[in-house]
This record gives C-alpha cells, structure tokens and sequence, in this order.
C-alpha cells in the first residue's frame, strides 16, 4: 500500500503462517529483491506481535537499484526471502527517550514509540518531513494512544512549527537519551546540536541509511590471506571486497556501504581504516574487525583470517 509520495509499506507474513522471528524497536531485516539485491529496511510494527512484519519504502531518486526494484517489482501475494531481525540500534533505559526521525527515518523510531508506549516510558517524538504529503505513515501516528508525544514538523510549513533542535536541546540530562534516523543532513544537524549543547555521545543514537566512503587520495596496499598466505593487491580506489573476488575469494555482501555488517573480517595484523557506520568507536579502536565493503587500510598491509 502507499503510506505517502514515494513511500510504500509493506507486510510480510510466513508463507505457512507460522509466527515471525521475535524482534525488538530499532531492528531490521534483510530484504532480498525481485532483481537479486539485498536491503536492509527497518521493522516499523508492534514489537508485542509476530504475526506479521512490517516496513516501509522510500523510492530514492539516487537509487542503486533496490528502492526501484521495490517499487516496481512487488505486488500482493509474491514470495520473497528474509533474514532474521537484527538490531544495531536498540533502546536503552532513561527517564526520557527523544526520537527525531527525518523522512522515511520514521520507520524504526515508530517501532520505538510503540514499545516506549506498551512499557509506560516517557518519550517524545519528533517527526520532520518535507511536505504533509509526503509524510509517511501519518494517520497511525494521529490515531496513536500516544499521539500527544509527536510532533509534526514540515519543511515547507510556516516557521513557527519547524524544529528547532537547538532549543528542545538546550538542556542535556544524564538520565535522557536521543535516538536519530533520517537523511545525512538531518542527522548531522541534529547530532551536532546536541553536542553543542552538551549532551554526551553515550545519550546519542543514530541510524543511517548511507555511509560516506569515497575518499580523495586512497593508496594501494595490501591484503594477506592468513591461511593461504596468499597475497592480494588492492588498487587505489577499490574495495578490498572486490579485490577478493578478483582473485576468486568471495565474502558474503549485503549493503555494501559498511552499514549492516554481514561482510565483517577478522583481522589479524595490520591498522583498519574504519568506515563503517556498524563499529562502535570502541570497536573500531580494537582493530581485529573491519568491514571489507568500504573500509581500507592505514597501515601499508592488513591480514586477514581467511
């Protein structure tokens, strides 16, 4: 069904009618396309039920092909392929929850006012989108038991009734957490308002959809295969994902953009160039995982455990 301009919802059920795989707000699932691609799509649903999944659409403009095949290629009663629910973005405790969703962003931090609701949590909701029209899933945000926590904000309404983040931000509080999804821009504005104010990276949430990862100046270097000792060259400006597979060595992808993490690489020497969005600074800082899809190597070489 159209939930608004260029957004469709979805809902998926088992082919024997069984219940779903039990998920939590913020998780998401491999979608597997008419045309063979591999997204992930948040789960928008009541987290309490698992007779069904549901997520939403976006019809990218910029789109590699998985919003198109979407859009296009779906239609009532067809079969498709899932993953399991996984969940890299999950609420935790607080007094306060805040959730800014930019766009179709709307989609996990939905899922999180759900839960919010059934567990008698305090939270507020933001929601900013272009237009009315193209502001997805709005009748079930106004007909919500909770509907008195969102607030609408329109891009190309008046002044008064747009976010103004830096003053629902003004004043940082250890026991709230802010959790954001949406568009690059949005998010950085957003994130970049509350550590202005203050507000510590562990209160801060995000999701995104896309991952920076083209950068000016990569080098060649070099991937050593530990259980071959195997050499393999990875040329300035490709990914060492597809130097692999030049040279016959496949690992498994899915976003590609070092979002989802289903391509995660021991490593077993060597310094990761991070650019992932999947690693916590933590993580990152361990240097024994990296995702081969987008992120590089600072050190002249890095081994793998393949």
């Amino acid at each position: 069904m159209q939930a608004a301009e260029d957004v469709i919802a979805l809902e998926l059920v088992s082919m024997g009618g069984e219940p779903l795989p039990a998920f939590s707000a913020g998780a998401h699932i491999d979608v597997e396309l008419p045309n063979g691609l591999v997204r992930q799509y948040s789960l928008l649903g009541d987290a309490t039920q698992r007779a069904r999944y549901e997520i939403g659409i976006l019809l990218d403009a910029a789109s590699r092909g998985g919003s198109a095949s979407a859009h296009a290629d779906l239609s009532d009663g067809m079969s498709i392929r899932i993953g399991a629910p996984r969940n890299l973005f999950a609420l935790v405790a607080a007094r306060h929850s805040l959730l800014f969703a930019g766009g179709i962003g709307i989609t996990p931090l939905l899922a999180m006012a759900q839960q919010l609701a059934h567990g008698g949590h305090d939270f507020t909701l933001h929601y900013c989108s272009r237009t009315l029209a193209r502001t997805a899933f709005l009748d079930r945000l106004r007909d919500a038991a909770w509907a008195d926590r969102v607030r609408l904000h329109f891009d190309d309404g008046d002044a008064g009734q747009r976010l103004d983040a830096a003053a629902v931000l003004a004043a940082p509080a250890a026991d709230t957490h802010l959790y954001v999804c949406g568009p690059k821009g949005f998010m950085n504005h957003v994130i970049g308002s509350a550590r202005a104010a203050g507000w510590a990276d562990a209160n801060i949430h995000a999701e995104s959809f896309t991952a920076d990862v083209a950068r000016n100046g990569d080098e060649a270097f070099e991937i050593k295969l530990a259980r071959s000792g195997r050499i393999v060259p990875v040329a300035a400006g490709q990914t060492v994902a597809a130097a692999l597979a030049a040279h016959g060595i496949e690992v498994p992808l899915s976003c590609e953009q070092g979002i989802c993490g289903t391509c995660v690489t021991r490593v077993l020497a060597g310094e990761p160039d991070h650019r992932d969005l999947y690693f916590s600074d933590a993580e990152k800082a361990a240097n024994d995982c990296f995702t081969p899809c987008c992120s590089r190597s600072k050190s002249a070489g890095l081994v793998l455990d393949l």
